[in-house]
């Protein structure tokens, strides 16, 4: 788990802050918006985000599940199934990853070279 601050008591940018410090992070806004659309098991979530590394996507996961934002539900199949859905603290998230990702389309659409770049 990364090392997070204690005091936000910084002035008006802190919540922001100590949001960012929880969804922030490379992979962190894939995984939600992935995830804004219903619970998704693991396997779907690798080939929804295919440059995220497993290692890297597990521990993601593992970050947010214990900071509360998504759900794990562990299904008893053989093999084990795992489905990753948001909480009801995530599902308080919904509106702000659609305007970022509306923000992000939009971005996109006037320098489509960002798009090419990846």
């Amino acid at each position: 788990m990364a090392k997070r601050h204690t005091d936000y008591s910084c002035g008006t940018g802190c919540p922001v802050e100590a949001t960012l410090e929880i969804i922030g992070g490379k992979w962190k806004g894939g995984l939600l918006f992935h995830l804004s659309g219903g619970e998704r098991r693991y396997s779907e979530l690798r080939r929804a985000m295919p440059n995220v590394s497993p290692r890297i996507l597990a521990k993601a996961l593992r970050e947010l599940e214990a900071d509360g934002v998504i759900a794990r539900t562990v299904y008893p199949t053989v093999p084990p199934q795992v489905g990753y859905r948001l909480s009801a603290s995530g599902e308080a998230l919904r509106p702000a990853i659609a305007l970022l990702a509306g923000w992000g389309r939009a971005r996109l659409a006037v320098a489509p070279e960002l798009a090419a770049a990846e």
